[in-house]
Order: C-alpha cells, then sequence, then structure tokens
C-alpha cells in the first residue's frame, strides 16, 4: 500500500532536550573571575585580585537580593535571606575571596539543581517529546493525506507506517507487530490480530497497517497520559514547602548564632564566617531533586502521579481502601464450568452460545466467544439475531433457535442446582436455552488478578497498616476476594455515596489511599488524600479525578509506585537532614573562630555536592522485586501463555466429572473420559513436565533455592498419579464403566480438577507475577 514520505510524520521521537547555556553561564562567568583572581593574587597584583573577587560577589549579591525580595512580594520567608547576608557580609569585612567561593558556590548550586532535574524529569520529558501530532488519513478517493491531530474524527480510517506512533486509540485493519513499552510498560514487542484495539502512543514495529480511529486526539489513551505528565512538571512537592516551613526555625538560628559570635568574640568576621557556612543549599536542592526522581522512576514503572505533592503523601500513607471489580479482580468474566441438562453436550451449549454471542459487545458476550475458541470449538454465523437489553440475546445457529441470557420461566431441579452453585461461589449465570427449555448454563467468574496477594503483601510491608475492600457486589462474594487477597476487612454492597463516606472516615485517622477504575469510583479517588486510577482500559472519568493513574493493566505496579515514593521521601529527608547537620557543626566551630570564611565557604561547597549526589540516589533503589534473567522471563512467558489451554482441559475435567457423577451409564460417558484423559496426557501432562525440567530451575535463582518450588513440584506428582489412575480405570472398563469403579474415579476427576486450578493459581501468584513484563495476548 502507498503512504506518505516517512518525513511527514515523526518517527520514535528522541529526548533532544536543548542545552540550557543560561543555567550554566553563571558558573562558568564567576568560576572565571575565581580564577582570574587567584592568578593576580599568586602574581602579586592583590589589589586587582580584590578588585576582581569584589566584582564576582556583587555579580552573586544582585540576582540573589532580587530571588529574596520576589519571595518576600509572594510573602514567603526562604532560607535565600542566609546566602545574600553572607554575600553582603564578605563584601562589608573585606573578605572578597570568600565572597567570590560564595557566588560560585551558590552559582554551581543553581547549576547542580538543574541539572539534577533534568535528569530526574529526563523520562516525564521523553514522555512529552514522543506525542504524535499528525496522522495519515485515508482520502474517499483512496489516497492518502498527512493531517493535523486535531482533526482525527472517530471512525476516520487512518495509515500507520513502519516506526510511527499512533496517533489515536483504534482497531487495527490488520495483524501488527507493536512496541508498547511507553504506554504500558511492555519491554518486549506485541503481537496484535486484526479486530484488536490499540492504544494511542505505541509504535508499529512492522509494516505499514491500517487503522479505524474510536476516539479522537484529545479523548485518547496518550493525550491523557500526556496531560498528566504536564501536570507532574508543574506542581511544586509538599517538601519543598517543608523546607521553607523549616527556614522558619533555620533563620533565625543562624541569624541569633552568628550575631552571638560577633559580638562574643567583638569580631564581626565571625559572624560573616556563621552566615557563610549556613548557606542552605542541602535544604533547597536536595528535597525537590530527590522527589523529582521519585516522579520520573514512577513514570517508567507505568504510573504516571500528578505531582510531587501527591508523591510525598504516597510515600507516607498508612491506610489503603481498593475496589473489587477491575482492581482486585480482572474484571473481565472466564467461563468457570459448563453446567448441562440431562443428555446434553457441555461443548455444544457453550458453542451455541458463542455463535449467538459473536456480535454482540456485552462483556459476557466477550467471555463466552473467548472461551468456546479456547476450547477450539467451531461457531456458526448466526442468523436473525436480536438482542434485548438486560435480557439477553437470541437468535439462529445453524437453523436452530437459541437464547442466551436470562431465564423467563421456572428452572427443573438440575437448573436450580447450578444456579445455587453459582450463588455459593459467587460467579454469575448465563442460561442456554431453545424453544422447549433451558439447554445449559454457563458459570462466569471475575478472577482474582494473580498478582493482587502478592501485592497486598509488599504493601504491608512497604508500611500499609490497614486495607480494606470496599464493593458494590455481594457479601459472600467480598469476603472470599477479601480472605484471598489478605486484606483487613471487606465491606460489601456499598454505593459510591458510602465508598465515599468510608474514604472520609478513614482519612480523619490518616493519610489514606483509594484505588479503583470504574466511573462509581471517581467520587471515591477525589475524596482520599491519593485517588489511584487503574487505566489501562480507558476509565476515563476515574483517571480524570485521580492523583495518579497506574497505566498498565497490572495491580503490582502499585506496590511499585508505593516503594518508590517511600524510598524518594526517605532520601529527601535524609539529605536535608544531613545538609542541615553538617552546616550547623560547621557554623559551631566557625562560631568559635576556628573556620575562618574562605575555608568555610569552600567546606559547604563540598556539603552541597554531597547532599545534591545523595538525592540523586532516588533515581535507583527502593524496589523489593526481585531481579529476573532475561532468560527466566522468557520460560516465565511461554508457559504463562500455556494456560489458558490448561484452563480449557481444567475445565472438560469438570464437565466429564459431572457427567460421570450423574449418568454413568449414558452410551457418551466413557467416550467423554477417554477424550478427557487424551487431553490430559497431550496438553497438560508435557506441560508441567517442561516447567519440572526448564522452569522450576530457572527459578532457584530469583526465588532464593529449589526448595522454594519443592511444593509446586510434589504438586506436580500428584497431578501425574491422578492422570494415571484415570488411565487405569480406562484400560479396566468393558466397553462401559461398572458401577464399582465410578466412586474411584470421580475421587480422581474432582481431586485432580481442585490440586490442577490450586497449581494454577498459585504458580500465577508466586511464579508468573515475577515476570515485571507479562506476555500479552498475541505474543
Amino acid at each position: 500500500m502507498d503512504a506518505a514520505p516517512q518525513e511527514c510524520v515523526p518517527r520514535r521521537p528522541v529526548d533532544r532536550r536543548p542545552v540550557r547555556w543560561r543555567e550554566w553561564t553563571p558558573l562558568a562567568l564567576l568560576g572565571g573571575a575565581l580564577l582570574v583572581g587567584a592568578v593576580l593574587w599568586l602574581t602579586g597584583r592583590r589589589g586587582p585580585a580584590d578588585g576582581v573577587w569584589a566584582a564576582a560577589t556583587l555579580g552573586a549579591l544582585v540576582p540573589a537580593v532580587g530571588a529574596v525580595l520576589r519571595q518576600w512580594w509572594r510573602r514567603r520567608f526562604g532560607v535565600d535571606v542566609i546566602a545574600v547576608l553572607a554575600l553582603a557580609g564578605a563584601l562589608l569585612v573585606g573578605e572578597y575571596l570568600a565572597g567570590a567561593v560564595i557566588a560560585v558556590m551558590v552559582a554551581t548550586g543553581r547549576a547542580l539543581e538543574a541539572y539534577a532535574r533534568g535528569r530526574a524529569t529526563r523520562d516525564l520529558r521523553a514522555l512529552l517529546a514522543r506525542a504524535p501530532r499528525q496522522a495519515r488519513r485515508r482520502t474517499p478517493d483512496g489516497g492518502i493525506e498527512v493531517v493535523p491531530l486535531d482533526r482525527v474524527a472517530v471512525g476516520d480510517d487512518l495509515l500507520v507506517g513502519p516506526g510511527d506512533v499512533v496517533p489515536v486509540d483504534g482497531v487495527l485493519a490488520a495483524a501488527a507487530t507493536l512496541d508498547e513499552s511507553v504506554v504500558t510498560g511492555e519491554s518486549q514487542l506485541v503481537g496484535r490480530a486484526a479486530g484488536e484495539q490499540v492504544s494511542s502512543g505505541v509504535v508499529n514495529a512492522g509494516a505499514a497497517v491500517g487503522l479505524r480511529a474510536t476516539r479522537d486526539a484529545t479523548g485518547s489513551t496518550y493525550a491523557q497520559i500526556v496531560r498528566l505528565a504536564r501536570e507532574a512538571t508543574a506542581h511544586r512537592a509538599p517538601t519543598v514547602r517543608l523546607a521553607d516551613r523549616y527556614a522558619a526555625a533555620f533563620v533565625p538560628f543562624t541569624l541569633l548564632l552568628a550575631a552571638v559570635a560577633g559580638v562574643w568574640s567583638g569580631e564581626f568576621v565571625r559572624a560573616v564566617a556563621v552566615l557563610v557556612v549556613a548557606t542552605p543549599c542541602p535544604l533547597l536542592l536536595a528535597t525537590p531533586i530527590a522527589i523529582v526522581s521519585g516522579l520520573s522512576r514512577v513514570a517508567r514503572r507505568g504510573v504516571l502521579v500528578r505531582d510531587g505533592g501527591s508523591l510525598e503523601l504516597l510515600g507516607r500513607a498508612r491506610t489503603l481502601l481498593v475496589d473489587k471489580t477491575g482492581t482486585l479482580t480482572e474484571g473481565r468474566p472466564r467461563a468457570a464450568e459448563t453446567v448441562v441438562a440431562p443428555g446434553g453436550d457441555g461443548d455444544e451449549v457453550l458453542r451455541l452460545a458463542a455463535s449467538v454471542e459473536q456480535l454482540s459487545p456485552h462483556v459476557l458476550a466477550v467471555a463466552l466467544v473467548r472461551q468456546a475458541r479456547e476450547r477450539r470449538l467451531r461457531l456458526t454465523t448466526p442468523t436473525e439475531v436480536t438482542e434485548e437489553p438486560g435480557r439477553g440475546v437470541s437468535g439462529r445457529v445453524d437453523g436452530r433457535p437459541v437464547r442466551v441470557g436470562q431465564f423467563p420461566g421456572g428452572l427443573p431441579d438440575w437448573a436450580e442446582q447450578a444456579r445455587e452453585r453459582a450463588e455459593l461461589a459467587g460467579w454469575s449465570t448465563v442460561w442456554v436455552s431453545d424453544d422447549h427449555g433451558p439447554l445449559g448454563a454457563v458459570l462466569l467468574e471475575d478472577p482474582v488478578r494473580p498478582d493482587a496477594r502478592r501485592t497486598v503483601r509488599r504493601l504491608r510491608e512497604a508500611g500499609f497498616s490497614r486495607l480494606l475492600l470496599l464493593t458494590g457486589d455481594r457479601p459472600r462474594t467480598a469476603e472470599q476476594v477479601a480472605r484471598l487477597v489478605g486484606v483487613d476487612e471487606a465491606l460489601a454492597r456499598c454505593s459510591p455515596q458510602e465508598k465515599v463516606d468510608r474514604v472520609r472516615q478513614e482519612s480523619r485517622r490518616g493519610v489514606t489511599v483509594m484505588v479503583g477504575d470504574g466511573v462509581n469510583d471517581a467520587p471515591a479517588l477525589a475524596a482520599a488524600h491519593v485517588g489511584v486510577a487503574m487505566g489501562a482500559r480507558g476509565a476515563t472519568a476515574s483517571a480524570d479525578v485521580a492523583d495518579a493513574v497506574i497505566t498498565v493493566d497490572r495491580l503490582d505496579r502499585l506496590a511499585d509506585a508505593v516503594e518508590i515514593a517511600r524510598y524518594a521521601r526517605r532520601i529527601a529527608v535524609q539529605s536535608a537532614a544531613v545538609g542541615m547537620g553538617l552546616a550547623v557543626l560547621a557554623m559551631l566551630v566557625a562560631a568559635v573562630g576556628r573556620l575562618p570564611p574562605v575555608a568555610g565557604a569552600f567546606l559547604q561547597e563540598g556539603i552541597d555536592v554531597l547532599v545534591i549526589l545523595n538525592a540523586l540516589r532516588a533515581l535507583r533503589g527502593g524496589l523489593r522485586r526481585r531481579d529476573v534473567p532475561p532468560a527466566t522471563r522468557a520460560l516465565l512467558d511461554r508457559y504463562a501463555g500455556q494456560h489458558p489451554g490448561v484452563r480449557a482441559v481444567l475445565a472438560r475435567v469438570r464437565d466429564t466429572a459431572d457427567l460421570v457423577a450423574t449418568r454413568p451409564t449414558a452410551e457418551g460417558c466413557l467416550p467423554a473420559v477417554r477424550d478427557t484423559h487424551r487431553r490430559l496426557t497431550d496438553e497438560v501432562l508435557p506441560h508441567t513436565d517442561a516447567e519440572e525440567r526448564q522452569l522450576y530451575p530457572a527459578l532457584a535463582g530469583p526465588l532464593g533455592g529449589d526448595e522454594a518450588t519443592a511444593t509446586m513440584s510434589r504438586e506436580h506428582v500428584e497431578i501425574h498419579r491422578l492422570v494415571d489412575a484415570i488411565g487405569g480405570h480406562l484400560a479396566r472398563a468393558d466397553g462401559r464403566l461398572r458401577p464399582d469403579q465410578v466412586p474411584d474415579l470421580l475421587a480422581s476427576l474432582y481431586g485432580l480438577e481442585a490440586v490442577l486450578r490450586l497449581h494454577l493459581a498459585r504458580e500465577e501468584e508466586d511464579y508468573l507475577a515475577l515476570d515485571p513484563d507479562p506476555p500479552a495476548p498475541g505474543r
């Protein structure tokens, strides 16, 4: 297909930050003046040397006075006044060399601050720099035009060239290979099939591909991320304001000590020496550098925090309130079981339901179709399809009338039992029926995220002492999820107003974080000290009011953000405290006459460099996540990708067990057992054997030894034993199952289903969650 010249649309933008020479020019000039004065002094021309140093001191004093006056005009009292007094005092007592050194020190501090802030915000700047500004749009006559991004409308057919940034959210017209690292944190290339939704901001790493826009530029995913990033760079952190509050005590102490030293000794130069070493660059520079470094790091982890204030609050929060659906759970239903009428076929019931639901965008319909495809069932295009909102879909499949959704009439005994089972488990029930009554039911679960329990543990380790689950779901379901993930309390059937009330109640006790993903969570997010939105699926309303947005569909990134926030805050306080402590010690030494102004100026310069370098430590460290070698991550990806197939066999095991329990003498019972055993030996056992040989040895390093996988290996042995037991019963069966075989066969089938379900859950929670970049669909 033809494409416009590649230079029309920006490729992957590079962070080309212009060199800000104005930030370094004062330092270069003042440093040059200090050196020129030193040369003059060493060659015996001390008068000209003092003149050069005095000029340098005056050159730093004038802008410093202007900065202090601007602060006073804004009714802010900061520690800059000490620098002004030190420079002025050096001029008054004739300590021109000390004044020049102080001038260089102040300029160095400002230059280092500019460098460190630029280094800390590099990732945020890169995010802003790569924002798409143009798009290729197909014209009615079949051509391609390059248009500004704000002219792209929903429904436009676009062309995304090789290396281009996807301009707006849309649906792919063909398969594509994408680099989604900026939006989702996924480091490897991802394959997406035709018809899949893709987010703006990802990069086309393959051939040119068509895209139908589903959102305009302002409503697309990347535009929201860019907006949050701009806000994150535009706000000051409370820690910086805290530094100004410290100045209320530090400045009077400094002035008092300088006055006492001068009056007590009768030497004004001692007062100047105290002011020189009291210049509070550590307080002014270290705290904002550490906080902005934390903002940059959480952005790299896929969490966009609006400002330093929110990061600082996140770093000292102790209470977490979290929504259930879409936050602790996947938010995407998954078929757990298929229950059929006596004599029915579970695969056929699921095939009929999925065939009718193929044209529906409803979340339950998507789950049915996905389950049918995982089971490799042949779907038929339905006819005469009608949908009644809230009630279901009906149509014809292969000429047979089929209805999927609610069942309006009374239920037979087997159906009542299925409904009760679903209620006890907290599952949803989708009935499949025809003109004669229900054919079966598909029981749908909203599975807990594999990383939820691990995330809760990490949050407790990070300092959260109180974790609550808020949900509008039923109490039984809420309690089950709360028990599974390990939160302290579950509050069910919560309306949006009740969520807000509970958030406000907890906020009166201390700093509170609320996490949610839906429109109904937006008021609670706004009421919390820090609202965190799960924004990977376009939860616009909640993201708009949240203080932080998790842009990748993983809950464990919340734990990453909390650990980074606590670490950045600790580094900020540490840097300020150490810098101020060293400055106070130097002030005391200067007050007793043991530290002249010139030596004090050089000493203070060293303290400034020390605390700034320490503050930059916030760019690394603080995460408790174990490092996983690339080869091990590849294995984790491979076996995680095989789990959907194993779960399909697991559902088949349950269906077969139910058939043996209800109709062991039926004609299709023994063939069903044989087919299930074949799939177990052909699909499940090779998977467990390969894990035992390859994956578990590779995990010994990240998990701290072979003992970490010992219990999982024992479960592999039990899975093998139960599959062999089923095979043994099949070998002894002569055309049909004997009555004496049924109890033990049922025990093997149901036992295998329980062990295998638990085994998969534990693997996903304990092992596959180690992978910081989980496999995406199609990878």
